[in-house]
């Protein structure tokens, strides 16, 4: 993603610049993230809107998973799942979803998989298992807990059924990404960056962020001074396609 020069100069004597990454372990991080989104398959709500018959975040023409270098090394080990995206890898008439290269972190690369028919879930990316969230942080650093990708509000089911989502997804990225960020301090600018981009959108679109709070709670976030209120998740705005199903 595209990087912020004063936000970064602002804040690269507080986190530092991480030049040789410590090491993540893979296979625990793994382990201690893998609880599904909800208690219902997701991906059978939103497939029936895809064109290509299949959820949303496993189509490689809607959502290019992004890896790790190290997890990227990692996985050639383990598993054949994956390879590194091509853009030929989306077969769609309508080709696949604009990416700029430029604004992909250093430490990262595009992933493809072998599709959902040969999903092996013990070697899905953090990106799987984080979609269709990031980690927010807010304006002064604090990263407070979850958002979700604003771009897929009119594919994601999740995204219109924030109330699904169960505690124990929360805790388990919660805690990844606490741990990434001990280790990978300067992965927390990424985003920082990304939330930045979300206020700024917000603000046009005149709408307050919710957030999946790390406390447990869920509340309204206002873009512009990110003061914040505790809401129901089952009030929070529901998009199209998915306004009118029962």
């Amino acid at each position: 993603m595209a990087k912020s020069v004063p936000t970064k100069l602002a804040r690269s004597a507080k986190i530092g610049y991480v030049i040789d990454y410590p090491q993540l372990d893979f296979n625990k991080l793994y382990e201690t993230f893998h609880a599904p989104i909800s208690d219902l398959d997701c991906g059978k709500k939103c497939a029936p809107h895809n064109s290509h018959g299949i959820p949303f975040c496993c189509d490689i023409c809607h959502a290019i998973p992004a890896g790790y270098d190290s997890e990227w090394k990692y996985l050639q080990k383990h598993t054949d799942l994956w390879h590194l995206w091509d853009k030929d890898d989306c077969k769609s008439q309508n080709g696949t979803q604009e990416v700029t290269i430029d604004d992909l972190p250093e430490n990262m690369v595009l992933l493809a998989c072998e599709g959902v028919q040969h999903c092996q879930r013990h070697y899905r990316a953090i990106s799987c298992r984080q979609f269709p969230f990031f980690p927010y942080v807010t304006a002064d650093f604090r990263f407070i807990g979850m958002a979700y990708d604003w771009e897929f509000e009119n594919q994601c089911w999740v995204i219109s059924h924030l109330d699904q989502v169960s505690d124990i997804y929360r805790q388990e990225f919660i805690q990844t990404f606490d741990e990434i960020f001990n280790l990978w301090p300067e992965e927390m600018e990424s985003y920082a960056i990304k939330s930045e981009e979300m206020r700024a959108a917000f603000i046009q679109k005149r709408y307050r962020i919710p957030i999946l709070h790390r406390n447990g709670k869920n509340y309204l976030l206002s873009p512009r001074n990110e003061n914040i209120r505790i809401a129901s998740a089952i009030n929070f705005r529901v998009f199209n396609p998915y306004r009118n199903e029962k």
